[in-house]
C-alpha cells in the first residue's frame, strides 16, 4: 500500500510564494517520475512540472521560471516551489508519482489528496 500525502497549500497574494511538498510512505522500492498537477474549477486537471529519477526537471509554459520542482529521494518527497504567484495559479494542486512496489516489483500510479491554493489580494 503506497499513500502520499501533500501539504503547504494556502492563501497568499499576488507576488508571493509557497511550497508544497508531497511525501511518499509504504511498500515503495523506488520512486520514478514524479508530477505536479493543478485543477481550477470548470477547467481540466493540467500539468505543471514534471521530476524524473534522475533529477531532470520539465515545466509547463505558464509557470517557466516561476516555479521549481525537486525531489528528496531519501525521504520519498517531492516539492514545488512557487513565486511570483498571480491569480490565475489559483487550484486544487495534486502531486502524482509514478512507484515501483516492494516485493512485487509492480510500477503503478499514485494521486495526492489534493491541497488548495490560492492567490487573491
Amino acid at each position: 500500500q503506497v499513500q502520499l500525502v501533500e501539504s503547504g497549500g494556502g492563501l497568499v497574494q499576488p507576488g508571493g510564494s509557497l511550497t508544497l511538498s508531497c511525501a511518499a510512505s509504504g511498500s515503495i522500492s523506488k520512486m520514478n517520475f514524479m508530477n505536479w498537477y493543478r485543477q481550477a474549477p470548470g477547467e481540466q486537471r493540467e500539468l505543471v512540472a514534471t521530476i524524473t529519477s534522475g533529477g531532470s526537471t520539465n515545466y509547463a509554459d505558464s509557470v517557466k521560471g516561476r516555479f521549481t520542482i525537486s525531489r528528496d529521494s531519501a525521504k520519498n518527497t517531492v516539492y514545488l516551489q512557487m513565486s511570483s504567484l498571480k491569480p490565475e495559479d489559483t487550484a486544487v494542486y495534486y502531486c502524482y508519482a509514478n512507484i515501483r512496489a516492494l516485493f512485487t516489483e509492480i510500477v503503478s500510479g499514485y494521486w495526492g489528496q489534493g491541497t488548495q491554493v490560492t492567490v487573491s489580494s
